[in-house]
Parts: structure tokens; sequence; C-alpha cells
């Protein structure tokens, strides 16, 4: 039985969005302190890292938000090692509000073991295993790794972005946090509904919030101060009232592929707060950013 850790946090109200919700990067912020906390619970602290010469980086993250989460709410944030591999491990989240049972989001992170001066994989010492897991890792039943399955290829009217990365996106590690990619992505998805007609003034005034209901992260290479970064973004549409957005961060200076990524955004009626159809208008206008399964679909 892996040891389980239950990390708790308050909401602050700069942590969340223009929607008053709990910002995507921040869940990924409680996750990582989460496991920072849940490591040095079993004698694993960063000191302990640092004297080692290890440390673990996430090499891919997915989250499914099932319930808002506003300013002023406490968050337990339950989290303990699902498996080990020769130089990886997962590790699970779960989201409720004190003292309710109700799961609000839940997530899982993919580390690997790192010699910190080269930034190899190392194989994690099997004192190590058993700290996290003093009785043994049973079978859980837990979802099995899923590699990202390609993207369905980009559409002639792909969308891209350039930024810097800037040294508030760096951390002790020297590179850019793992939470920040959500950061830069978000970025991303505003600024192309910006480019096709739709800011965020607009889709409220209409009457709608486009929300995300799930992440999923894929980290190759580190991203390092000044580098420049282009993320490029297209959509697949999912039947009526969701859709999934494709992502793709590169470095130009050597088209060296740092992230892929895709979140999935369902439309909300802000009257109900309920699922509704995506407006065809709104479909109209991002049509050179949408791909179909079946391009014949588009003429449908």
């Amino acid at each position: 039985m892996p040891a389980v850790h239950t990390a708790i946090f308050k909401v602050r109200h700069y942590e969340c969005d223009a929607y008053g919700h709990l910002n995507n990067a921040n869940y990924a912020r409680y996750m990582e302190e989460a496991a920072f906390e849940a490591s040095a619970s079993v004698g694993y602290d960063k000191q302990r890292y640092d004297s080692m010469g290890f440390l673990w980086l996430a090499h891919e993250t997915e989250i499914e938000f099932l319930h808002p989460v506003v300013y002023g709410d406490t968050l337990e944030v339950k989290t303990w090692v699902g498996d080990f591999r020769r130089v990886r491990s997962r590790r699970f989240y779960e989201f409720r509000k004190a003292g309710h049972p109700e799961l609000i989001a839940r997530a899982s992170t993919d580390w690997v073991y790192l010699e910190a001066a080269s930034g190899r994989p190392a194989v994690v010492p099997p004192e190590m295993i058993i700290a996290f897991a003093p009785e043994g890792l049973e079978q859980l039943h837990q979802p099995p790794r899923q590699r990202l399955s390609p993207p369905p290829p980009p559409p002639p009217g792909i969308f891209h972005q350039r930024r810097r990365v800037e040294w508030r996106d760096i951390d002790s590690a020297g590179h850019v946090n793992n939470s920040v990619y959500f950061n830069y992505i978000e970025d991303c998805g505003m600024q192309v509904s910006v480019a096709h007609g739709w800011p965020l003034n607009r889709s409220v005034s209409a009457g709608f919030a486009v929300i995300a209901r799930s992440h999923h992260i894929e980290y190759k290479h580190p991203a390092l101060l000044d580098d420049d970064l282009q993320i490029s973004t297209w959509v697949f549409p999912e039947g009526r009232v969701s859709a999934t957005r494709f992502y793709r961060i590169t470095r130009p200076a050597d088209d060296l592929l740092l992230a892929e990524a895709r979140t999935r955004w369902v439309w909300v009626d802000l009257a109900t707060n309920r699922p509704m159809r995506i407006p065809p208008e709104f479909i109209a206008d991002f049509a050179p950013n949408i791909v179909y399964a079946d391009q014949n679909a588009s003429d449908s």
C-alpha cells in the first residue's frame, strides 16, 4: 500500500481567472507542492535530493476538471504514488473541498528521476521505492499510461503565437516550470479567439463561456530563460458542446519540439451553468482553424 498524503490549500483571490474560478495552472502548482510535501513526509525533502544530486521532473501531466473552485475555498489534495518503473514514477491526485466527499478534480503526473548535474535519467533506488510504498504497491487498478495519440494534421489556418521565456517562468531547476506551460497554452487559446473575432467580452455578451474540462501535456525538452518559443494551435470539434484544441510548443532557433498538449473545451451557458451547443457563428468564424476527422464533415 503506498503512502498517502493530503495537502491543504486555501484558494487566494489572485489565483482565480476572469470567470472567478481557480485558474487551470494553479491546479498544477498545487499538485507540484503536494508532491513535494508527500516526498518530504517519507524522508525525501528537497535538501535530501540536493545532497544526493538527483531530482524529479515532470514528463507528462493529465488533469480532469469536474466542478469549479472559487476564491475562499479550502482544497484537500490527496496524493499517492501509483507505480514505479525503472526511471519513472506516476503520482495520482484527487481534489476535494474540505469537509466534502465530492471529487472536484483528478489528475496524474508521470515523473522522471534525473541526475541533477547531467540531466540524464537515473534508476530509482530500491530504498526510495520502499519509502514511498512501505507495504508494496498493490494493484490499485489505476488507469494505464496512455501516450498522446497523434493529433489530426493542422488545417491551413493553424494559429501561431511567439513568446519569450521570462525570468518569472523559470524554477529552481533552471528551466520553465511545468505549471507555466498551462499559462502558455491558455494564453494562446485566448489569442486565437481574439484573432478570429471572439475576445472574452464578446462571448460573455453572447451569454456563454468556454471552460476547460481537461488538459493533457507531454513535456519533451526543457525551455530555458530567453528562449524564443512558438506555440501553434488548431481545433477539432467533438459533438455539439465541446472541442479539443491541440498545441505544439517549439523553439524555432533549432526547430526543437518542447511540448505537446491538448485541452478539451466545453461551451457553458452563463445563465444556467450548463453545457450548451457551440454557436454556429462561432464555428463559422473559426472555420480556418478547424480540422475535421472526415474533412467532408466541414461541408455538411
